[in-house]
Parts: structure tokens; C-alpha cells; sequence
């Protein structure tokens, strides 16, 4: 995309769509529907408000009636003006005050990803329930020893995989359940975009663009979630390797494309593919197998299996099940007491920082590399 183009939208432009559609998903949820003036409310706070989707989570705490945004913390003074103000609640520099207040049940976890160590272990010892952007650490020791406090705590705990809310998603998770793609071969994910070439990481969040504080570059970035995807459809990772390149240096030395070779424990191959330089993404996802097949192409599922009456591969397929709420409305559902709903594991998360450590540990040496 260029922002130039009438056809593409700028990166201030895409943040406000997808805030926009969040919010309003959690508006429609039957969940919040069913949610009256009189029901019991919860209260949360604002731990760091530095990810670029931090927009989509302060509308949804600002949709929701039963929900109250105590404070806001950030160590950008400015930045936890900004949300304060946005939450209609006070900021507070010293965050012992919402680790000491009994009234906040849980928090939302948006920093920068190299403070998230320190604030998720100081919020499992307080006993605070825990959103936290992904991906949960900088490394898989320290993501494994965050996962760990979270579950000793037994704290309510996911993370922002929300490709998992997707119906399409859904209902190729259960066909694989199914075993309607017979013996599954080959495995495909993609997610890629233009925030490189269209610079959205100039000013508000460069940050997400210098490995030193994010960790990872654009292949990380972007990686994360369909590697969640494969690996919540397809399990563990065996080993991996990866290409991860710079393109335009627009970042410095910030990677901003990638593919990967993956072999999973059940025996399946996959490759991901993720960056930031790609002017479209049309296929998302593929999955081949010995009784059939499914890709993703903007959004509409093709789908063949010998498996299931009527479904030959011609035509989109359009019988999918409902959308399930976007992972923060999960999140604060699950905080007022509503069971079931499907949270990220704080292991998973952890595994998936993992997976990625070693795709660029293979990019580095040439080789395969084990997760840890």
C-alpha cells in the first residue's frame, strides 16, 4: 500500500479502523448485551499504554458499563496523560498504587515489550488478573518464568492472539479435529502488511521497530499471530529455521521481512511467512492434506475435503460458525465471572516467544534450532 494511493489507507487510518471494529464487537457481544446497569462491575487499570493497539483496548474498556478504569500508569508521563485523559480516570507514577488497591481485579499490560518481565511478575505477586500484549517476553526465559508466576498464582491471564476469534479459523481448527483433511502434509501461514513502506512506525511507535526494546522486528512482529494459528491448529514445534532480512533499512538494521521452515512433532511441515514490505497479503493460511485442502484468500475460505458432503474446493465456503469475542472483551468477561471462554494459556504464550527465539536463532547460524 502507499499512503499516497486512494485505494490504501495510512497507519493512523488503519489503527482507528480497527479500533473502531473492536469496539464494536464488544458492544454486539452477546455477552454485553446480556449486561444490565445493575450488574456487578469490575475495575482494572492501564499498565503502560505504549503498543500500537492500545487505541482498540481503551475503546473497548470505554464501551463497556461494567467495567471502571481506576488508573493509568506509563513511565512516559505524557503518554499516561494521554490515556488518562482518553479513560476519564487519574494517572499514577507510582505503581505500588495499583498493586496495593484491592479494588483493581485485574490489569491490561501495553508497554513497550521490554518492561513486560518486570510488570507481569510484580502483578502475579500482587494477585492482579492480567491482560498483556503480545508477544508475552523478550526471551523464552523469561517468558517461561512470567507463564510460571502467572500460573502459581492461578491469576486470569490471555494475550491479544485475536486471529483466534475468527470464524474461518474456527472452523478449520474443528475440520482438523475432525481429521477431514486426512493425513495433513503441508501447512502454509502468512501475515504480512506495509507499515514499512508506509512508515507507521515513524513517530508514536518506533519503538516496535528497534529490537532492543521490542525483541523482535517486523517478522516477529507480525509472525507471532500466525504462528499462534499453526501452532493452535497444528501443536508443537519440533525445530526451525527462517530467512529474516532488512529490505529498505527504513528501521536501521530492524528485520522487516521473513520466512520460516517449520517441522511440527506430529510430523506436519509448515512454513510462515510475515513482514512488513509486502503490499498485500492474500493468502493467509493453506492447508493440504490426503483427503483435502483449504486456503485462505482475503478472507474467503476455499475449502475441499472427501470428508464432508458438498465441500468440493468451487465455491467459498460459507457455512462457518459465529466469531468468538475479540481476546480483551475475553478478558474482562472472564474477570465478571463468565466461564468458558476460550483465553490464550499463559504457557502458550510463552511457547510461541519460544518458537519464534529459534526461527532467528536459525536465521543467524544457517541451521535448524529447537525452541526451548
Amino acid at each position: 500500500m502507499n499512503s499516497s494511493s486512494d485505494t490504501s489507507i495510512g497507519r493512523r487510518d488503519f489503527i482507528k479502523q480497527v479500533s473502531t471494529a473492536a469496539a464494536a464487537t464488544a458492544v454486539l457481544s452477546p455477552a454485553m448485551s446480556a449486561l444490565a446497569e445493575d450488574v456487578a462491575s469490575v475495575m482494572v487499570a492501564l499498565v503502560g499504554g505504549a503498543h500500537i493497539h492500545t487505541p482498540t483496548y481503551v475503546n473497548i474498556l470505554k464501551s463497556r458499563k461494567d467495567v471502571k478504569v481506576k488508573y493509568v500508569w506509563d513511565h512516559d508521563a505524557a503518554r499516561a496523560a494521554h490515556w488518562g485523559t482518553e479513560l476519564g480516570c487519574p494517572t499514577v507514577d507510582d505503581l505500588t498504587k495499583i498493586w496495593s488497591d484491592a479494588e483493581i481485579k485485574g490489569v491490561v499490560i501495553c508497554s513497550e515489550t521490554d518492561r513486560h518481565k518486570d510488570l507481569v511478575l510484580a502483578a502475579a505477586a500482587a494477585g492482579k488478573n492480567m491482560f498483556v500484549e503480545k508477544p508475552l517476553g523478550f526471551t523464552s526465559t523469561d517468558s517461561y518464568a512470567m507463564a510460571s508466576a502467572i500460573e502459581k498464582a492461578k491469576l486470569i491471564f490471555t494475550t491479544g492472539y485475536f486471529l483466534r476469534a475468527d470464524p474461518v479459523l474456527l472452523f478449520l481448527k474443528d475440520q482438523v479435529a475432525k481429521k477431514s483433511f486426512g493425513k495433513i502434509t503441508r501447512v502454509r501461514g502468512s501475515n504480512c502488511h506495509s507499515g514499512s513502506l508506509n512508515h507507521w512506525f515513524d513517530t508514536d511507535y518506533r519503538w516496535m521497530a528497534d529490537p532492543k526494546i521490542a525483541g523482535v522486528g517486523a517478522f516477529g512482529d507480525l509472525g507471532t499471530h500466525s504462528l499462534d494459528i499453526l501452532m493452535w491448529m497444528f501443536g508443537d514445534v519440533e525445530s526451525i529455521t527462517a530467512d529474516i532480512k532488512v529490505v529498505t533499512g527504513n528501521y536501521g538494521d530492524c528485520d522487516e521481512s521473513g520466512e520460516s521452515l517449520i517441522k511440527f512433532k506430529n510430523g506436519i511441515t509448515g512454513t510462515l511467512a510475515a513482514g512488513w514490505v509486502d503490499i498485500a497479503n492474500p493468502v493467509t493460511l493453506m492447508i493440504s492434506g490426503t483427503e483435502g485442502f483449504a486456503y485462505v484468500d482475503q478472507g474467503r475460505l476455499i475449502f475441499a475435503s472427501s470428508n464432508v458432503p458438498g465441500a468440493d474446493g468451487r465455491a467459498p465456503w460459507k457455512d462457518l460458525p459465529p466469531a468468538s469475542p475479540p481476546p480483551m472483551v475475553q478478558y474482562l468477561d472472564t474477570l465478571l465471572g463468565k466461564t468458558g471462554q476460550p483465553l490464550v494459556t499463559p504457557a502458550e504464550a510463552a511457547a510461541r516467544v519460544s518458537v519464534m527465539e529459534a526461527a532467528y536463532k536459525g536465521a543467524k547460524t544457517g541451521a535448524w534450532a529447537t525452541p526451548a
